[in-house]
């Protein structure tokens, strides 16, 4: 039976969302399947990361190794951001085809911040492998990305810890 890669999106302002995207990267290793995974927005330093570089089958594509908050950043770190961003996607879509599952942490909050432009994001994803099954994750998807996902999950927040001032926790926030 020959696949036919579809687009996954993890969107939403609840928890749960990477974990989500690496479960899935998890279950594709474990079925033989070869992922490249990157994130967006984050160091190379994430609890996650860590653990998905042991794991046959799963490249992790190096990103920076500090990364600040978006809103912290300077217009000239913003505009570097940006570019860099550029040529990441443009790395991806020269490599890709040498993988199964593709997972883009992050990239939706890349694209809703202006970090990374959301039309070439969705011509690399309308020009894709026929094969390559894609993850994207983030906390705002666009009517034009849920369009072109097979499918989109929404992940929303009821009640966190974060509410009552308690900050991002190793190992389970990061």
């Amino acid at each position: 039976m020959e696949r036919c890669g579809k687009i996954h999106i993890y969107y939403g302002r609840g928890k749960g969302k990477t974990t989500a995207a690496v479960g899935q990267a998890v279950r594709a290793a474990g079925a033989g399947f070869r992922v490249l995974f990157f994130q967006f927005l984050k160091s190379n330093s994430s609890s996650e990361r860590l653990i998905l570089e042991k794991i046959p089958n799963v490249t992790c594509m190096p990103g920076k190794d500090r990364v600040s908050f978006y809103s912290q950043m300077s217009g000239e770190e913003r505009s570097e951001l940006k570019k860099y961003h550029l040529m990441v996607l443009d790395e991806i879509v020269k490599v890709c085809d040498s993988f199964d599952m593709l997972v883009l942490d992050e990239v939706l909050c890349a694209v809703m911040l202006g970090s990374l432009d959301e039309d070439r994001l969705l011509d690399f994803l309308r020009h894709r492998p026929g094969n390559l099954e894609i993850i994207l994750t983030g906390h705002e998807a666009s009517e034009k990305m849920l369009g072109i996902a097979s499918y989109a999950t929404e992940m929303k927040k009821r009640k966190h810890p974060f509410d009552a001032g308690i900050g991002a926790r190793l190992g389970i926030e990061f």
